[in-house]
């Protein structure tokens, strides 16, 4: 394992030229949206987590765990995850062909219910910060730029995470599972280009001058108790809004499980604990804003902004979609048909549109 870090390590750049180009192609495989789509979900899963792991890998090199932009943990919370979200798809896909379209929300809940664990674990863990991009990044309170780049965009995840260059997640994201695999091509170039004109005698010296400084001294975590007495009631409703955001993809798919997909009132839940949790927390954020305490980072403000852009996936979920979405949908492709080049992508579009909204996991924003 630690031979193949190494060599994930000394090639980067071809390690992210390699997973751009296969999860791309994982939009061009046979049998996407069908019925028997267990492989072409199995592949893209596989890459998904091939990918996890070595942006896990980048990400805790011995000069990042030195400076503490990490989890200090090998396995942590936020990497179980993005796995989980690599996996979801091929679960409920696995789940719908063997045990049929109603049973298969009792697996879809209980993964649910696995990442509310593991959120309410890094909420804990993190003195009670705002999650960043449902876990997946660390809230460490810096002012860092995209540690988990690829999974920042708001893309539909491949292969689960939807159709890519829509809106995504993380790393994501998840829309959705594998959030932003379609604009990190271009964030990688960028950290790409900043990486090959450094010097490597000077990458080399900031290197050493790194693991030669002192560790700061770790903070000591916060308990509950602990955070409400200092924080008032202001940081109560903080906390409120910030684990209504966490408990809304369980609340959304139990209902589900138990209305069915077509009821508005799953739909209609979801969105009012989406607005009611958003408004708390921006709400307390403006009018405490001059206290220490609850003044968001700039990290924090792109992540409420994150989370308003998710809101756009309630237009591609049932009944919404098929009483209204879909209407538009076939009405600009009948419009732009016509249209030599650009009718044909029209189609393609919309295909894989109407295709990525009947899986939950893909238009879940989870």
């Amino acid at each position: 394992m630690e031979a193949y870090k190494r060599w994930v390590r000394r090639n980067k750049d071809y390690v992210h030229s390699l997973e751009s180009l296969a999860n791309g192609l994982t939009w061009l495989l046979p049998e996407r949206f069908s019925e028997s789509e267990i492989g072409p979900e199995a592949v893209t899963s596989i890459l998904g987590i091939i990918t996890t792991v070595n942006e896990h890998i980048l990400d805790t090199t011995p000069l990042q765990t030195r400076t503490g932009h990490v989890e200090s943990s090998s396995f942590p919370p936020s990497l179980c995850i993005t796995l989980l979200k690599d996996l979801e798809t091929l679960v409920e896909v696995v789940a719908q062909h063997f045990y049929g379209e109603e049973k298969k929300w009792n697996f879809l809940a209980t993964t649910e219910a696995i990442k509310v664990l593991l959120r309410l674990a890094i909420l804990r863990n993190s003195g009670h910060k705002m999650l960043l991009h449902g876990g997946e990044s660390i809230n460490d309170g810096r002012e860092h730029d995209n540690l988990d780049s690829h999974r920042n965009g708001l893309l539909l995840k491949p292969g689960q995470q939807g159709v890519p260059g829509i809106l995504n997640h993380p790393h994501g994201p998840s829309p959705w599972n594998l959030e932003g695999r379609a604009l990190s091509a271009l964030s990688r170039f960028g950290e790409n280009a900043r990486a090959v004109s450094e010097p490597t005698w000077l990458r080399r010296v900031q290197y050493q001058q790194a693991v030669m400084e002192p560790l700061p001294p770790v903070a000591e975590t916060p308990g509950l108790s602990t955070f409400l007495s200092e924080k008032g009631i202001p940081g109560g409703l903080f906390l409120t809004g910030e684990v209504m955001f966490i408990l809304r993809p369980l609340i959304y798919v139990m209902l589900i499980r138990k209305y069915g997909a077509r009821s508005w009132f799953p739909w209609l839940t979801s969105l009012a604990v989406d607005l009611i949790g958003n408004g708390i927390i921006s709400s307390i954020t403006t009018l405490w804003r001059n206290s220490k305490d609850l003044r968001l980072s700039d990290t924090e403000k792109n992540e409420l902004k994150r989370r308003k852009l998710l809101w756009a996936l309630y237009l591609m979920r049932d009944p919404f979609f098929t009483k209204y979405t879909r209407q538009k949908l076939d009405s600009t492709q009948k419009l732009l048909e016509p249209v030599p080049i650009i009718g044909l992508l029209t189609e393609k579009l919309v295909e894989l549109l109407v295709g990525a909204q009947t899986r939950y996991t893909y238009m879940s924003g989870s």
